[in-house]
């Protein structure tokens, strides 16, 4: 779960499938069975990812299954990924974004007062006060939406606080 909350995140995915086929080859004259852990749009060619704990990759069973599904994921023309643990700060940090993640619960001329009005280098909470005619929780989650949709950006390998730096996203 946590891999996937960071391909919601990447703006270039445009559509995620859970467990999207299975992967049927005959691998050293033995029938091999795979079922990939997403398959994710982005740009024209397919990515098919495997989530696998860091800790099992050097298993040479887990080793094994995941080189044929390369090799046959990349046959097609296809990109192939194995995904482990995310770093934990930045893991923390979207779990708390995704919250705000829905454009339609936002007020578009509150958003583009707030996108208007940060300039680079701005903390959080200078950009939380941005529009005082406004209330102050709007204004919050409409900040937060912003960073989710990638309009803003900040560094999210760090624990995100109102003394974190905030950039308008180019």
């Amino acid at each position: 779960m946590a891999c996937l909350v960071f391909a919601d995140f990447d703006l270039a995915v445009s559509r995620i499938v859970a467990q999207p086929f299975l992967m049927t080859a005959e691998v050293d004259g033995a029938v091999r069975r795979h079922v990939p852990d997403f398959l994710l749009m982005a740009g024209s060619v397919p990515l098919v990812v495997d989530v696998k704990p860091a800790s099992k990759l050097a298993k040479e069973d887990v080793a094994f299954a995941l080189g044929w599904a390369r090799a046959v994921v990349e046959e097609h023309g296809w990109r192939y990924e194995v995904w482990s643990e995310p770093p934990q700060v930045r893991l923390e940090n979207l779990r708390f974004l995704a919250g705000y993640r829905r454009s339609a619960l936002f007020d578009p001329t509150l958003l583009e007062v707030v996108r208007a009005g940060v300039v680079s280098g701005m903390t959080l909470e200078d950009v939380f006060g941005l529009s005082e005619q406004t209330d102050a929780r709007l204004v919050r989650s409409a900040v937060l939406h912003l960073l989710w949709a990638g309009d803003l950006t900040t560094d999210l390998d760090r624990v995100l606080s109102r003394s974190s730096i905030v950039r308008r996203a180019s």
